[in-house]
């Protein structure tokens, strides 16, 4: 295929705005899957996307489209919009040149519509904005596109209005692809260089890494080098998807997109971001990779079993491969043995990845809370970073803790103005700025502490807005505040696997509520077992699981008290034995 007649682009969109359904709508225009298989969510290809109706992972595809009387090759990259998975986004755009931004009709520009469009002009993408759903009886197609022209300083005229599900308008998104979307700029002449953008481990056929081509080309038998780890390999099989894989003969050549299978079966020889070269005729400058992400959430997985400590390092090194947001180090907990603290992107990334590892690996595991990460400078004039509650140090040693703050943009009608604004106050929000983006629909900012939003911060806003609000983030800086480490006893013993550090202002209502919990969830003993939450030695909630007792005045009947007061002394001497 001549160059000119590649255009490799993604589609975004904030969540729900239907990417899955144009990329089907896609798939069935091009005859590139037959009506036998035509199912919704095609490229959605695990079961946790399909249930939830998300995407999670950003799937590769190659369609073919006549327009003005060639024969154009399009490889698209349908990606996922939840915040959380923004890292994947950023990686599928950079093999692209070019991005359809997708808005719904009846919702408008969102949160992430924003974030997602701000992202595609970093990578200075080429963008056709699309305007989805327009068969709605909600639908406001003329008002959505002049939200996105003024959002992209683009004409209103140029916005595509279509209905994905119906396929009404969908060719001409195809034709404005072709006409509008730069084609790629390699150079087949040159020294062969492929950037790896993903991959993923068969168990059969080891590694198999997801590549752009950017310059040369690259077949079967060649042997390639990684410039990042300095590994050379013979190339097993060279191929695109179309969706299923398919090899091809003739190899890949600059500007496509497609995958190759070394055999690799040792999980970290081949990094996402790396470059791939020839062996013989070797690139002297590398492709600029991916800058390495942070992670915004910290828990321990632990697996139940002890036995199975080894099946769950072997499953996180190849999900990995699979999820590069993915970062995981060994711990160890008094409670619960050992495990590894991970690193996620927010909390819906680490549900998914625990359940992916509990499907995909067969694995039982036990999460910790999750926590976010603490700057903390020592009287020593040290600074540590802290991912876990339980490696605070002592209050005496510590000079002062930092803790992140995120810039929250959130737009939402302008009836919940006032229920968003408690709600981002009462997460110790400091208000930035309100600006009105049409009559009817309000954009704040705010920074607020991460620590206040992984865990329900999102379903409130939905609640409090009846699901009309939209948010997206992004790490800001670490300030200085005032926080305390909640450690929870049972029985007199800390148990480091529950501690979590929270602001002082908030410290007794945390400590409370958990020991409440606690006190519902543990089985009653023989004894009384004391549920104490604490700050350093001061306790500031106690419950008490009482103790399961024989009723050893079931056989007097009447009598003197002093009988039924001997028989609850020497009952009260019994319990004294057993808990110590």
């Amino acid at each position: 295929m001549d160059q000119s007649r590649i255009r490799n682009f993604s589609i975004v969109a904030h969540i729900d705005h239907g990417k899955s359904t144009l990329a089907d709508r896609i798939l069935q225009i091009t005859e590139t899957v037959t009506e036998r298989e035509m199912r919704d969510q095609l490229l959605d290809s695990m079961d946790i996307e399909r249930e939830r109706g998300i995407t999670i992972k950003a799937q590769a595809v190659r369609v073919l489209w006549d327009f003005e009387g060639e024969t154009y090759q399009l490889n698209l990259i349908d990606t996922p919009g939840h915040v959380d998975f923004t890292y994947e986004v950023s990686r599928s755009l950079a093999a692209c040149e070019g991005a359809l931004l997708v808005v719904d009709a009846a919702q408008g520009v969102e949160a992430q519509t924003v974030a997602n469009a701000h992202l595609a002009v970093d990578n200075d993408l080429e963008i056709v904005s699309v305007v989805n759903k327009i068969d709605l009886p909600a639908a406001d197609p003329d008002g959505a596109a002049a939200e996105i022209a003024d959002l992209l300083g683009d004409d209103p005229a140029q916005v595509v209005r279509i209905s994905a599900k119906s396929g009404i308008n969908v060719d001409q998104v195809l034709d404005a692809i072709c006409a509008r979307l730069p084609a790629p700029t390699g150079d087949r002449s040159a020294a062969p260089r492929a950037l790896v953008f993903d991959s993923v481990y068969d168990q059969y056929r080891g590694v198999i890494a997801f590549v752009r081509i950017v310059d040369g080309a690259f077949k079967r038998g060649q042997r390639i080098r990684s410039m990042a780890t300095g590994q050379s390999w013979d190339v097993e099989e060279v191929g695109v998807f179309s969706p299923q894989m398919r090899p091809v003969a003739e190899g890949l050549e600059a500007g496509e997109v497609g995958f190759i299978i070394t055999g690799v079966k040792d999980v970290s020889e081949i990094r996402v971001g790396d470059t791939f070269t020839d062996e013989a005729n070797q690139a002297v400058e590398a492709l600029p990779g991916y800058q390495d992400v942070k992670p915004m959430v910290f828990a321990g997985l632990f697996p139940t079993d002890g036995e199975d400590y080894g099946d769950l390092r072997d499953a996180l090194a190849k999900l990995k491969l699979n999820d590069a947001s993915l970062i995981y180090e060994p711990e160890t907990s008094q409670a619960l043995g050992f495990g590894f603290r991970c690193g996620f992107l927010g909390l819906l990334h680490m549900e998914v990845v625990r359940e992916r590892l509990e499907r995909e690996f067969d694995l039982d595991l036990l999460a910790t809370t999750p926590n976010v990460a603490y700057e903390v400078s020592l009287t020593s004039g040290e600074t540590v970073a802290v991912r876990n509650p339980s490696d605070l140090p002592d209050a005496g040693k510590i000079a002062e803790v930092r803790e992140p703050y995120v810039k929250a943009a959130i737009i939402v009608p302008k009836e919940y103005v006032g229920t968003v604004m408690e709600l981002c106050n009462d997460r110790r929000g400091i208000y930035g700025r309100m600006d009105y983006l049409t009559p009817t629909r309000v954009s704040l900012a705010y920074d607020i502490p991460l620590g206040e939003i992984v865990l329900d911060f999102y379903d409130q806003l939905k609640s409090r807005t009846k699901g009309y609000a939209s948010f997206d983030y992004e790490l800001d800086a670490y300030r200085v505040s005032n926080l305390a480490k909640v450690d929870v006893l049972l029985n007199g013993e800390i148990v480091d696997a529950l501690s979590l550090i929270a602001h002082r202002d908030k410290a007794y209502g945390a400590g409370r509520a958990l020991v409440e919990r606690l006190r519902e969830l543990i089985p009653r003993q023989m004894f009384d077992v004391p549920v104490q939450a604490a700050i350093g030695s001061r306790v500031i909630a106690r419950e008490t699981i009482k103790a399961r007792r024989k009723d050893v005045l079931s056989k007097c009947y009447g009598g003197d008290i002093s009988r039924k007061r001997k028989l609850l002394e020497k009952q009260k001497k019994g319990k004294k034995r057993m808990k110590q």
